[in-house]
């Protein structure tokens, strides 16, 4: 889903540890938060013109729920098709209803209007223009200062993060942070899924927090280490960004990436920060990864002056002045309905003395290195296409995937069994997930996959048994169950209010099944 914070926020990029507090700050005046009252308008008569576009998106999709309740009828052809909606609750403001005798005929809409009167109001505060200190992020973490993976509350605690005040803070900096951080809290080796909460599997416990050998210097390199012994350093050592000398990269693939790709590279900073003796490479696969504009990309006022100028030379004056009229007067839509368009971020600061990227992937690329422990890396393509430049570099010690609610149980919108004539899941769809999920198991990497919901996870659990060259080809990492650091807000569809999600609620992780080889001895005597 797109983010509407990354549109309207601007994000700085980290601040100091905010532990200490002065006596006489209990005497400083601090400038009251909006009232909620003042946080509450209908869609239509929002302050904002996103919303106000978003509530026409609504009535141009969204069916009314009575109206839909009397057309499910045995005889539905003859049935009038359900009206859109047209009447904005008085309570949330959202466009729910056909009608305002529909509005009072509702038996459910109350169970679910608190939800939407607080996704209203989370809207509008991210509009507000107060000061939101949730989004200052702090630094680099202070030396044995130990990070707590409980929930968020110790997270933000531990990790020196400003005081989060209200429920409200808590939504917008989950959802900010959700993404980097469920990521570091799998496979932080101070985790919260381990095997005394039979989160964590014997086989994933092997996968993860395997205990290097004494015998070789490199621990990446011996028989029985794990990811997690990549991540850290031997017990006693300090973990400082000196120790990653001599240390192979990590590398996080993130597949199917959406929104996730245009978070601000600070905001991805703070993974980084949970591993400070760990360089990593984030790499952004899939057809909707966002591709920030190149470092030298011209300003769009520059941009004109030159086209006009050479156009000056092979037309008269007065077309070049409407040419120039026509690019200025031009913008972009206010809100786009149910299609993710990927945005194209400012350009990212390059690391000081680094040499541009070489364009190798073939595809529609670019490569950042961000910080001495960060470098990212966009591939706007499917990573069926892109697997052969990696599957000979693949380690499991190394190497690791993440899917956030690729949607494995939903019917692929393309694919279609020839036998029944239904629609394919997409887990087994040939254009979709189908020949991406066997490559990522022969590698033997662990693969980690999140869900928006209970049943979203179960439904993509359930397709992996039914998925050819998938199902019985894998064995668990982490069970399926809740993400301690899924996103606290409700996302809410434009093709139904009704629908409601919270981004990353679950995880569960598998990988490749291994084989165990048995050397027998022949004796013929």
């Amino acid at each position: 889903m797109a983010s509407s914070l990354r549109a309207t926020t601007r994000l700085p990029r980290f601040v100091a540890a905010a532990h200490t507090r002065h006596i006489f700050s209990f005497f400083r005046r601090q400038k009251p938060p909006p009232a909620t009252d003042s946080l509450f308008h209908k869609f239509s008569d929002s302050p904002h013109p996103a919303l106000r576009a978003r509530t026409k998106a609504i009535q141009q999709l969204a069916p009314c729920p009575v109206c839909a309740a009397d057309h499910d009828h045995v005889h539905a052809h003859t049935k009038a098709q359900p009206r859109a909606v047209k009447f904005e609750c008085p309570h949330c403001g959202w466009p729910t209803h056909c009608s305002e005798e529909h509005h009072a005929q509702d038996q459910e809409h109350h169970k679910y209007c608190s939800r939407l009167r607080e996704a209203n109001e989370d809207e509008h505060d991210l509009r507000s223009g107060r000061h939101l200190s949730e989004f200052e992020l702090p630094g680099p973490q202070g030396y044995e200062e130990a990070i707590s993976f409980a929930n968020w509350d110790v997270f933000w605690y531990t990790r020196g993060f400003p005081s989060m005040d209200t429920e409200r803070s808590r939504r917008h900096a989950s959802k900010l942070l959700t993404f980097p951080i469920t990521i570091g809290s799998t496979i932080h080796q101070h985790s919260g899924l381990t095997l005394s909460n039979q989160r964590l599997t014997p086989e994933g416990s092997r996968s993860l927090a395997g205990k290097p050998s004494v015998a070789v210097n490199i621990p990446s390199l011996t028989p029985s280490s794990a990811l997690r012994s990549t991540l850290h350093v031997a017990p006693g050592a300090p973990e400082t960004a000196e120790a990653a000398v001599g240390k192979p990269q990590v590398r996080v693939f993130i597949l199917g990436a959406r929104a996730e790709s245009s978070l601000p590279p600070h905001v991805w900073e703070q993974l980084t920060m949970l591993f400070p003796s760990t360089h990593m490479h984030l790499f952004f696969v899939g057809p909707q990864v966002s591709l920030p504009k190149p470092a030298d990309t011209p300003t769009p006022a520059s941009s004109i002056n030159t086209q006009g100028s050479a156009s000056a030379n092979s037309a008269s004056p007065e077309s070049s002045s409407s040419q120039a009229t026509a690019e200025i007067t031009e913008k972009k839509p206010d809100y786009l309905p149910n299609v993710y368009q990927p945005p194209t971020p400012a350009p990212i600061e390059r690391l000081k003395r680094t040499r541009s990227s070489i364009e190798r992937y073939g595809v529609p690329s670019y490569t950042v290195p961000y910080t001495p422990q960060l470098t990212i890396t966009g591939l706007q393509a499917n990573y069926a296409d892109v697997h052969a430049q990696f599957q000979h570099t693949l380690d499991p010690y190394s190497d690791l995937f993440f899917m956030f609610c690729p949607g494995f149980g939903f019917p692929s919108p393309e694919s279609v069994s020839e036998e029944t004539g239904e629609p394919l899941l997409q887990i087994s769809s040939p254009t979709e997930w189908g020949p991406v999920m066997p490559m990522l198991l022969a590698s033997k990497c662990p693969i980690f996959v999140t869900g928006f919901s209970p049943t979203d996870v179960e439904r993509d659990v359930r397709s992996l048994s039914t998925a050819p060259e998938v199902a019985g080809e894998f064995e668990w990492v982490i069970t399926p169950g809740p993400n301690a650091f899924g996103s606290e807000k409700w996302e809410v569809a434009d093709f139904d209010p009704r629908v409601m999600v919270k981004a990353n609620w679950g995880i569960w992780g598998i990988r490749g099944k291994s084989r165990d080889i048995q050397e027998k001895s022949f004796s013929f005597w």
